[in-house]
């Protein structure tokens, strides 16, 4: 008896000495550069979405938080370098909702999205919308739905590229209510833009962002937001779930990643610095203008999402037979 309580006291001891040894290591986090990867090109939405943390995460912990860009293959090329990082909190991943797409579309993935990462925190969230060009028969969601029914296989829904987030999304909206649609991909946001615009394609899902300047000029029409809550820049705008698809959330989101195994104290201290700079007044106003909410949350509630958000992309996928080279 008397040997077991000695044991036991020696490993309670080696228990305090190593979560001290933590604590004091992430003290002293980060003593040189911390590289951000981007698995998209420079100049988007995500860079525009990660630069204000890693701006303020330079300012606060004292090292240069540094924005590198790693794209391809939809977003897996820069994904797999992170999951594949040395676990020490100087390799992270700024990501989207796409990494969650991806995990379900890409076959012979060499991560995993919720087992190759320690999630930080949630940095973004964006609302989405429904709109369609002048020309389409609807004024709101009851009108669409009654459309689309009416005539199957006639409206075609504008998406930037098969497997995309926004393809899977809509194929996910359209199949709540089954509608049939047909999805028509572009390379890109500009050539769907001149497409829509022109009546040649019917209607896409869009950011508050991009969609504005065309809705106030009359030539695209807001049908719904696509997330649980509307948009602060169009407030009488309902959403979806207000109009009879209860439960229904589509919304693009960001977020901030560590490789597996990185120490829980590093990612700790990384979590209080980004909820700190969410709740900023001058962050908050700075991306408002466009529709995104500076949003945070707990690793496990980061974990918790995504692990929910591929379980609704496997079955949308499933159920639409769609493929990444569709």
């Amino acid at each position: 008896m008397k040997m077991s309580f000695v044991v036991a006291s020696r490993f309670l001891s080696l228990g305090i000495a190593l979560a001290q040894c933590g604590l004091a290591f992430a003290q002293q986090y980060p003593v040189k550069p911390v590289t951000v990867i981007i698995p998209y090109t420079a100049g988007g939405s995500t860079e525009a979405d990660t630069r204000p943390y890693t701006q303020k995460l330079s300012e606060a912990l004292g090292k240069p938080f540094i924005i590198d860009y790693k794209p391809g293959a939809g977003t897996t090329v820069g994904t797999a370098y992170v999951a594949k990082a040395a676990p020490d909190g100087y390799t992270l991943l700024s990501t989207t909702s796409t990494i969650a797409v991806a995990q379900v579309l890409y076959k012979n993935l060499t991560y995993d999205a919720v087992n190759s990462f320690a999630p930080i925190s949630t940095i973004y969230a964006r609302t989405l919308l429904l709109v369609t060009n002048a020309a389409v028969p609807a004024g709101n969601w009851a009108e669409y739905v009654a459309y689309v029914r009416a005539n199957p296989g006639k409206l075609n829904i504008a998406t930037v590229g098969a497997g995309g987030s926004y393809h899977i999304g809509s194929a996910w909206l359209h199949g709540e209510f089954k509608g049939n649609v047909v999805h028509v991909h572009y390379k890109g946001s500009s050539p769907l833009l001149i497409d829509l615009l022109a009546g040649r394609a019917d209607a896409t899902i869009s950011s508050v962002y991009q969609a504005t300047p065309h809705l106030k000029s009359g030539k695209l029409r807001a049908i719904a937001a696509l997330g649980r809550a509307r948009s602060s820049l169009l407030p009488d705008l309902k959403t979806v779930d207000e109009q009879g698809l209860k439960g229904f959330d589509f919304t693009s989101w960001g977020a901030i990643l560590a490789p597996a195994k990185t120490p829980d104290a590093i990612v700790g201290r990384l979590n209080a610095e980004l909820v700190k700079i969410a709740k900023l007044p001058e962050s908050i106003k700075r991306v408002e203008i466009d529709g995104t909410s500076m949003i945070s949350s707990t690793p496990q509630e980061l974990r918790d999402m995504l692990a929910k958000e591929i379980a609704i992309w496997r079955k949308v996928v499933s159920e639409n037979n769609i493929s990444s080279d569709e």
